[in-house]
């Protein structure tokens, strides 16, 4: 067998695999997000001055968007009930963050003073909005409670103990800053479950309240001030973002 003929034959191998993942990817109903190429169905924040990026096949961002106004990328369609499988990562931290430790049934600890107790830690900042809700948001972050918790319902004192346990991660499962994570969030009526790197860290937790349907945001946060960031800045990247629709 010829030379040519060999890188003839391991093309064509590498074809007829490229095809069969896609068509397995589409046997099980999921849709692309993101085609590594522009910001096809998304919205890119007006006024965002190109930090808001396409990167070497993944979508860049810098935390520092000139838009007035909202600074998140939206999705340009709204969805109900969903799988939304997407990877992150974080670049780097931007500084030191006041971080509280947070307990299981998602209270902070608090100190002798009654005032939580907090541990700068090396941080950045991001997430994924779900239903067009900044409230259920999953957070993305250096915390040692790991990504994956919807702070807005943790945080609300008004919920009952159970909502905010329930949103609160079992575990954390984030790899090293700069390493990619997968999440694979199933949102289905007002319950959520959250799979990162493998690990459930959000199992069948409710969202009392959350709307009905409506877009997913990457979310932008912190900034970039006075010549440098804000502790708790969204230096992060996306790709791999596909959804099945429930």
């Amino acid at each position: 067998m010829s030379h040519r003929t060999r890188i003839l034959f391991l093309l064509a191998g590498v074809l007829l695999l490229a095809r069969s993942n896609a068509s397995a990817e589409t046997a099980k109903g999921f849709v692309s997000l993101f085609n590594g190429k522009d910001f096809t169905g998304w919205k890119v924040p007006e006024g965002d001055g190109g930090h808001w990026k396409i990167l070497n096949g993944v979508i860049d961002y810098d935390a520092r968007s000139e838009a007035a106004k909202d600074k998140n990328l939206w999705s340009a369609r709204s969805y109900k009930d969903f799988v939304l499988r997407i990877d992150w990562r974080i670049k780097e931290t931007t500084g030191l963050y006041p971080v509280p430790t947070v307990l299981p049934d998602g209270t902070h600890q608090k100190g002798p003073d009654g005032k939580d107790i907090v541990t700068p830690t090396p941080n950045a900042d991001s997430g994924i909005f779900l239903r067009g809700a900044s409230k259920a948001q999953l957070n993305i972050w250096c915390w040692p409670i790991g990504s994956g918790e919807v702070y807005g319902y943790r945080m609300d004192k008004k919920m009952p103990p159970e909502v905010r346990a329930g949103v609160t991660p079992k575990m954390k499962a984030d790899k090293p800053v700069g390493e990619w994570n997968t999440f694979e969030i199933t949102m289905k009526g007002d319950r959520l479950t959250v799979v990162l790197n493998g690990k459930t860290v959000i199992a069948n937790a409710q969202l009392p309240g959350v709307p009905e349907s409506g877009p997913l945001a990457l979310q932008h946060h912190g900034g970039f001030k006075d010549g440098k960031y804000s502790p708790a800045s969204s230096l992060v990247q996306f790709r791999n973002i596909s959804i099945k629709e429930l």
